[in-house]
């Protein structure tokens, strides 16, 4: 797992900076830039809730959507001869190639959902 935090349906990535001497990160899945920092792990929690809060309360009142649209598309960038094997095997499976890694996200999310 990856340094973060979860609170409600929120994640903030977590960081350290060692020249300043703190924790820090933001809120991941807005359109926003939300930032939050602490000079221990107690205190980087306790401002990634009210980081959090204070994000639902400012939505609230511009009502602005809290999570971020997603269109349901993207460009990915993958090894050439990935490409080729999973253009074969979705031909073989009788998928669209984006059917196909469709169900291999949809896959390894419910792996992880299981675990």
């Amino acid at each position: 797992m990856k340094d973060v935090m979860k609170y409600q349906e929120f994640i903030g990535s977590v960081h350290y900076s060692a020249e300043d001497e703190i924790f820090y990160g933001k809120l991941e899945g807005i359109d926003d830039l939300i930032m939050f920092e602490g000079e221990s792990v107690k205190e980087l929690n306790s401002a990634f809730k009210d980081a959090v809060e204070d994000y639902q309360e400012l939505c609230k009142q511009a009502g602005k959507q809290v999570s971020k649209s997603y269109k349901g598309s993207f460009n990915i960038r993958i090894d050439p001869d990935l490409h080729k094997k999973a253009a074969r095997r979705s031909v073989e499976l009788g998928l669209s190639l984006n059917q196909l890694v469709e169900k291999a996200i949809a896959n390894i999310l419910q792996d992880s959902a299981d675990n």
